[in-house]
């Protein structure tokens, strides 16, 4: 962005699932010089899941634009004797209560992946690992202390499927992902409500003027359509989303949080 805006600062803000950065930006002074890169996960959880949410993702953050979206994998350890999810079901209930899965941790957007996939296949002798992140699941996969984990589909869950020291069974997206074109989607298989979308773009405060929202979602489109650029986000498994206009990532985002409702409402999962 910098060609477009001029210098950027990176500011991680750890802490909450996302939520403490979401609330320095929803706070920020409304001038333009406070960007929130965040998604899926800082949107869908404090809509749903949080009984006490700390903000409202729609009223207090302000949608400027879609960069991307990536999707969930579901891998096993390369001993588990299965190459597809119908095989992969098939030896979860011949090996009831033995098999466990894992993801990034409870209420995140990995695990209601993981739940919906239980629901639509009636496994409900299989229980969830929550972990502190995404990294610990990968590592004990890998080691074999567990067998399954729903990590978001990256360059590292790739690389350790082609070193062979994972399978990817598949990805939770209606079209095979330009960087791993081999690995099947949930579709093929037979699951098409397990699709499952991991948006990624930018937001502000909802206080931000329409025309200082605009220009940051203008100079995000320009860039999105640099092919140097796109070929970067596809190198990396991201699907572009070719730069949303504000309305309509909005309208995106709000039919995200929907789709994923009447699914936690099945779930009856809760944040405290």
């Amino acid at each position: 962005m910098k060609a477009h805006l001029g210098t950027i600062v990176i500011e991680n803000i750890g802490g909450s699932g996302g939520a403490i950065g979401v609330q320095t930006a929803a706070r920020a002074q409304p001038d333009g010089y406070t960007i929130l890169h965040a998604g899926a996960s800082t949107h869908i959880t404090e809509a749903l899941l949080n009984i006490r949410p700390s903000y409202d993702p729609m009223k207090d953050i302000a949608p400027v634009s879609g960069i991307a979206i990536t999707t969930f994998a579901f891998i096993v350890h390369s001993s588990v004797p299965v190459n597809d999810l119908k095989e992969f079901i098939a030896y979860v209930k011949a090996n009831p209560g033995k098999v466990s899965y894992g993801t990034a941790g409870h209420g995140t957007l990995n695990h209601l992946c993981g739940e919906l996939f239980k629901l639509l296949t009636g496994l409900s002798e299989m229980p969830h690992v929550a972990y502190r992140g995404a990294g610990p699941s990968i590592n004990d996969v890998v080691a074999g202390q567990i067998p399954m984990v729903v990590p978001a589909m990256t360059n590292q869950v790739y690389e350790l499927h082609k070193a062979g020291k994972i399978k990817i069974l598949a990805v939770t997206h209606d079209q095979r992902i330009g960087a791993a074109p081999e690995i099947p989607t949930v579709v093929e298989q037979g699951f098409p409500d397990l699709v499952a979308q991991n948006f990624i773009g930018l937001f502000m405060t909802s206080a931000a003027p329409k025309p200082i929202i605009d220009q940051i979602s203008e100079a995000n489109r320009k860039l999105l359509g640099d092919p140097d650029y796109q070929r970067l986000l596809v190198s990396q498994t991201f699907v572009p989303q070719s730069g949303l206009a504000p309305e309509a990532f909005r309208t995106y985002v709000e039919g995200q949080i929907e789709r994923w409702r009447p699914v936690v409402q099945r779930m009856g999962i809760k944040l405290e």
